[in-house]
């Protein structure tokens, strides 16, 4: 009985996770729906409430707005509109942050994370996984060895973690893909990659 049980859960337990999570999804997007008047509202209109619609309007939206920007024009207006944005102080901090990192992540050549590495955290003992990215120059000044910097991402949200600037010497390159990586992280190790990590011998 209990072996049964268990194989239901393994059945039942990603499903609804799956489900959930699609359902949190859609539920997100379906509220641009209400950026439209009420007279343009599907439901006005249909008599009933769709589901997924949003998500619909919002790739529409998205993929309008890459096209409009993609021409002279558009990137006029996006300067424009920049610029506004940049007069506003707390604003400007926020979205230029956040649009460095979209920029990177998203860009074909962004830097976002470089390489995938081991570093000793959160003591001496012990070794995390580590992204490479950017070093600043204002920073790198004041460090007497080399140094490379490095994100260390928390279990099982990658969206969050740790800045650190680590010694190279004290490093571990991984010859493992960032996408490999993000999948031990997400699945807290329990998802295995065909990959095998690379470690120097000295090590």
């Amino acid at each position: 009985m209990k072996r049964y049980f268990i194989t239901g859960l393994l059945i039942w337990v990603p499903l609804g996770i799956t489900i959930w999570a699609l359902n949190l999804i859609i539920s997100t997007l379906d509220q641009s729906l209400l950026l439209l008047p009420m007279h343009w509202r599907p439901e006005a209109w249909l008599g009933v409430k769709i589901p997924g619609l949003g998500v619909i309007l919002t790739f529409a939206v998205i993929l309008l707005s890459g096209l409009v920007t993609a021409n002279m024009l558009g990137q006029r207006l996006l300067k424009f509109w920049e610029s506004l944005l940049s007069r506003i102080p707390v604003v400007k901090s926020i979205y230029y942050s956040v649009k460095q990192v979209s920029d990177s992540l998203f860009s074909g050549n962004g830097d976002a994370f470089r390489k995938v590495l081991l570093v000793r955290y959160p003591h001496p003992q012990a070794w995390s996984i580590a992204f490479q990215t950017n070093l600043p120059g204002e920073v790198e000044q004041h460090l007497d060895d080399e140094h490379v910097a490095v994100f260390i991402p928390t279990t099982p949200s990658p969206v969050n973690g740790f800045y650190f600037f680590v010694k190279r010497s004290e490093i571990i390159e991984l010859d493992i893909s960032v996408d490999s990586a993000l999948k031990y992280i997400v699945s807290m190790g329990v998802v295995s990659s065909p990959e095998k990590p690379v470690i120097p011998a000295n090590f």
